[in-house]
């Protein structure tokens, strides 16, 4: 089985505008992509492969599943793909969902600002932190997928 987390710096729709703007960035999306169809078409009977929403979906094929973190108990938004061979949908446990604060008539989370943008400030390594896996959808993956048949 191989779960995989590509970097998503040029696939998620938050860095993509970049492409047009930024000479050369147009063309590490084309490298990302490609490398993102490799592990799609690794010889493996059993692939997840994990990436906000960006341009997957739409230049390769759509995401079998979306995820949120507050549905399997993290307070946290991030809408999360998930393209799947050989596996099955997650399920979120039962109870498990966190309600977030409401701002104006919608919901919001603890790494959130009122406007729903992620709360990190700019820095050099803001990149790795907003990139992580969240706990309790990293632990649905291995309760669930490592029973797979």
């Amino acid at each position: 089985m191989m779960i995989a987390h590509p970097p998503c710096t040029y696939l998620c729709s938050s860095g993509l505008h970049w492409n047009g703007r930024v000479e050369g960035r147009a063309a590490l999306t084309e490298e990302a992509l490609d490398f993102v169809r490799a592990l799609m078409d690794a010889p493996i009977p059993r692939i997840a492969i994990e990436n906000p929403v960006g341009c997957i979906s739409t230049r390769i094929r759509k995401a079998d599943q979306y995820v949120q973190p507050y549905d399997f108990g993290d307070d946290a938004s991030k809408r999360t793909g998930l393209w799947l061979k050989g596996l099955p949908k997650l399920t979120p446990p039962q109870g498990a969902r966190v309600s977030g604060r409401i701002v104006n008539g919608k919901e919001r989370w603890s790494n959130q600002t009122d406007s729903g943008q992620n709360r990190l400030p700019p820095s050099a390594d803001r990149w790795a932190a907003r990139s992580v896996t969240y706990p309790e959808i990293a632990r649905a993956m291995a309760d669930q997928w490592t029973i797979a048949p």
